[in-house]
């Protein structure tokens, strides 16, 4: 009878190729015992109907089944803990910003230390997601058009109140809680040689890319990006942070306008390329993810699947693997994007 993931994971510290990196692995292997056990250890399996419908070994990683629907409460579990261990947010208001996601998984991980928290999301926001940002406890207020304009009040806010601004992708804490992905990926049986991740603020692509690199030098790691919100992949592409004046995307979990400069630089030397998909690529992704394995991914968590869909000749035998990182759904979303 094969082990769990659990009983697989290694206790050692890969060899260090990247020592000067924002993300420590000691941080990552550490966070293994202090994330909140419900968001580590998550299903990870070969596919078998996915891997014929896409011509590649296919395993999947489901990060939907825990209380938020996504991977994100490994990050925010960590960030909390470290910073309430290191005296940092005792008597300051916490404040965040988020399509939906990663206000969840803080609202979470605020109720569970009993710290208040204000979170800003657009007026855009996934109704969904803002109903379960309140129920999780967060005060949440809805301004601006997009992400980012939420994302620009938030910290306006927090610079006014003199509160702690959390932020995926620029907080490492944050990253290092994703990093745990890679090192339960990385202890499997038969390791992937390929992981394909959805890049929006960069916090999960670093962290997979940061351990696995470490753990293989030879693997391949390409994020994956939408068309319509393609600042992180100009941005890393040329070196040069790249300002898009818009997002048009249905992706709203990786739907960033104004890159991290900290989530670029940590991404060099360390993932091999970033695709770009279309929406009707993450559309037919979501349709094989509910069709053929019966699970629900919201776009953005299917959108490693949409480009290896895309672009088969890059992965066709290949022994791939892809993160489904978020499941968040409306009915309405539903209805008309899985019928």
């Amino acid at each position: 009878m094969e082990k769990t993931v659990s009983e697989h994971i290694t206790r050692l510290i890969p060899e260090d190729n990247h020592p000067d990196h924002r993300l420590k692995l000691d941080n990552i292997r550490r966070a293994m015992d202090l994330i909140d056990p419900v968001f580590l250890n998550s299903p990870q399996y070969d596919c078998e109907p996915l891997s014929e419908a896409v011509g590649c070994q296919l395993q999947i990683k489901v990060e939907t089944a825990n209380p938020i629907r996504s991977f994100k409460g490994r990050g925010a579990t960590f960030l909390i803990h470290e910073r309430r261990m290191r005296g940092e947010i005792e008597g300051r208001s916490l404040v965040g910003a988020s399509a939906g996601n990663w206000g969840q998984a803080l609202a979470y991980a605020c109720r569970s230390h009993r710290l208040a928290l204000v979170l800003y999301a657009s007026t855009a926001a996934n109704p969904l997601k803002v109903e379960r940002m309140r129920g999780f406890g967060a005060e949440v207020r809805l301004e601006g058009d997009d992400f980012d304009a939420a994302k620009q009040a938030a910290e306006a806010f927090a610079a006014e109140s003199g509160g702690m601004m959390l932020a995926d992708g620029l907080d490492p804490e944050a990253s290092e809680g994703a990093c745990t992905m890679a090192l339960e990926l990385m202890s499997a049986r038969t390791p992937p040689d390929c992981i394909v991740v959805p890049l929006g603020n960069g916090a999960m692509l670093t962290g997979i890319a940061r351990w696995a690199k470490a753990a293989n030098p030879g693997i391949q790691i390409i994020g994956v990006q939408a068309t319509g919100a393609d600042a992180m992949e100009k941005s890393w592409r040329t070196g040069t942070l790249a300002f898009p004046p818009a997002v048009s995307t249905i992706a709203d979990g990786i739907g960033v306008r104004v890159p991290i400069a900290e989530a670029v630089a940590d991404l060099q030397g360390l993932v091999d390329d970033v695709h770009l998909v279309e929406d009707a690529a993450l559309i037919e992704a979501m349709r094989l993810f509910h069709g053929k394995a019966g699970l629900v991914a919201e776009p953005s968590g299917a959108a490693g699947l949409a480009a290896i869909l895309s672009r088969p000749e890059v992965f066709r035998g290949r022994r791939v693997a892809t993160i489904l990182c978020g499941g968040n759904l409306t009915g309405e979303q539903m209805r008309t994007w899985l019928g």
